[in-house]
């Protein structure tokens, strides 16, 4: 399995999970996953421009600046990428959960996966994978 491949796999695995987590009203979780599947598809991106591990960072547009991609993507791309951002940060610290969760209902995660789905699509076509 190729570097990108396995980042891909991963990506993938964690949009199923992010799906089962709004299934079950995990809600705080699947701006979280989301987040993962985002970093992830980044990292396949990375890998397929310089053959080289990614950068050891969780920043979204951190790693769509140095893969080079951050420049193709959209203004609604950047803003999404923004969006989840804190996603990643405020889910594991307990002081920003009630916080968060007040944000988060099943349709505004249904939003999510689904723009998630499409930027993992997006970044997947430029890669030439399906």
């Amino acid at each position: 399995m190729s570097e990108i491949e396995y980042w891909l796999d991963l990506a993938k695995y964690d949009l199923e999970t992010a799906k089962a987590m709004k299934d079950t009203k995990r809600y705080l979780y699947v701006g979280f996953m989301c987040h993962q599947v985002m970093e992830k598809a980044l990292k396949a991106y990375y890998s397929s421009q310089f053959q080289d591990a990614p950068p050891y960072t969780h920043n979204l547009r951190v790693l769509a600046q140095k893969a080079g991609l951050y420049s193709t993507l959209s203004e609604e791309q950047k803003n999404y990428l923004e969006f989840l951002e804190p996603l990643n940060i405020d889910s594991r610290y307990p002081a920003q959960k009630d916080k968060l969760l007040a944000t988060l209902s099943g349709e505004k995660c249904t939003e999510i996966i689904q723009k998630t789905e499409s930027q993992l699509k997006w970044v997947m076509m430029r890669l030439g994978t399906k």
